[in-house]
Order: C-alpha cells, then structure tokens, then sequence
C-alpha cells in the first residue's frame, strides 16, 4: 500500500509541475510575441532579425517546458517501487 500512495503523491507533483511549467512558459511566450509585434510595429524594416530572435527565443522557453515535461514523466514512470505499482494495478 505504501508502493501506491507513494505512486500518487509522484503523479500529483508531476501534474503540479507540469502545471507551472505550462504556465510560466504560456506567459513568457506571450510576453515575447507581444514585445516582438510592438517592435515591428514600431520599425516595420526589422521584422526579418525580430522575427528570428522572436523564434529562437520562443523555441528556448518550450524547451524549458519540454523539460519540465520530461522530469515530470521521470517522476511518474522512473522510480525503484514500479514493478510493485504494476502489480497493484494489475
């Protein structure tokens, strides 16, 4: 039984982590699309470099979040009682 509780407390960090990187990573694209579409509307000649560091930056925060992921599915289905969740569950 503790095999199980220590499985649920695993998947609600995971989902709690995966939660707050999701957010944080939604705000933060969201703030740098908005500062890049300002910056266009104010020098309209430099959509080309705002647009690539724009992209380059927003493909630097989903990382962060595929990250998150990744330690969140680390949590979930990478830990030494695995084999005594299984059988458990069935």
């Amino acid at each position: 039984m503790e095999a199980l509780q220590f499985f649920i407390a695993c998947v609600t960090a995971a989902g709690f982590g995966i939660a707050i990187a999701a957010f944080g990573c939604g705000l933060g694209q969201g703030m740098g699309l908005k500062a890049a579409v300002e910056g266009i509307a104010r020098n309209p000649e430099s959509s080309g470099k705002v647009t690539v560091t724009m992209l380059i930056g927003l493909a630097m925060i989903e990382s962060l979040c595929i990250y998150a992921l990744v330690v969140s599915l680390i949590l979930i289905y990478a830990h030494p009682q695995a084999a005594a969740i299984a059988g458990l569950l069935g």
